[in-house]
């Protein structure tokens, strides 16, 4: 059986597709599509009915697809651009009316915590996993004892459109400090997976990564373009993506930044598969 996933995000939307057993789960197919509903809700407040079209006619597409896959079971998830505008509860029913499929608005820390589905989410005390986004940023941390889960209002496009808030860049900051020192971030989101790609490297020491980040910031967005191969969605607002992680890198003394093509989207499939072979399974 296939399942499926999408994620509305703050910069793009993108679904993924699964081949599954009861016993399995696979990856077979991903699609992108670089909506940005940060644009309408960080500069008007609100997200117009115009993008909201948008977003139904890109999941129609999407449902396109599901239906030559012959997938009937899919999730639709939502997070920081439907979080933040005004008009969020009416826009959900508005296109839940539109594709008679339910689409849940997940808060920040319903989006750190979907990150337990990654298959290396026992990260232990020395590693962090970071989710940065369009509109926010998550954290997620599980050792032996606890699992620690946070979310901050700072993202590649609301920085980008300047509406990220001293005092959220200062909440920040004291948390990392309480829980330094750590020495592995993994990254979660296109921005860091295109930049260590950009470079031909999987795993970076921070003081290259600070170096290399710096050289990139210098280009304008054509050159990105040109020299990297970079969307446009991802050129303009890369660097801003860059300088949360060196921030959140500098301030818990991290050695090493990674990347995971992991995703929301990986989650929620997983969160599905669990859902419809939990019947399947016999507890006693």
């Amino acid at each position: 059986m296939k399942i499926a996933s999408i994620d509305i995000g703050t910069n793009a939307i993108k679904s993924k597709i699964f081949k599954t057993t009861p016993a399995s789960i696979e990856f077979i197919q991903g699609i992108r599509s670089p909506i940005r509903l940060g644009s309408d809700v960080f500069n008007e407040g609100s997200l117009s009915t115009a993008k909201l079209d948008q977003v139904i006619e890109t999941i129609r597409e999407y449902e396109k697809v599901f239906k030559e896959n012959s997938i009937s079971h899919y999730k639709i998830v939502a997070t920081s651009a439907f979080r933040d505008t005004s008009n969020s509860e009416n826009a959900r029913r508005y296109i839940e009316t539109a594709i008679n499929h339910p689409l849940n608005v997940i808060s920040g820390l319903e989006e750190a915590k979907l990150i337990r589905f990654h298959p290396k989410s026992n990260t232990g005390k020395n590693k962090i996993f970071v989710d940065l986004g369009g509109g926010s940023t998550e954290f997620f941390i599980r050792n032996e004892k606890d699992t620690i889960i946070r979310s901050f209002q700072l993202g590649a496009v609301r920085n980008m459109l300047k509406r990220d808030e001293k005092e959220e860049w200062q909440r920040l900051e004291k948390w990392l400090q309480s829980i330094k020192p750590k020495k592995k971030l993994i990254g979660i989101g296109g921005n860091i997976r295109s930049f260590l790609n950009s470079q031909g490297q999987k795993e970076m020491p921070l003081n290259e990564f600070i170096k290399k980040s710096e050289r990139l910031s210098k280009l304008d967005t054509k050159e990105k373009i040109k020299k990297y191969k970079f969307s446009p969605d991802r050129a303009d607002v890369i660097d801003h993506a860059l300088h949360i992680f060196k921030f959140i890198a500098e301030q818990l003394e991290i050695q090493t930044i990674t990347s995971t093509k992991w995703g929301i989207s990986d989650s929620i499939a997983i969160k599905l598969f669990h859902e419809l072979y939990s019947s399947k399974v016999t507890i006693s």
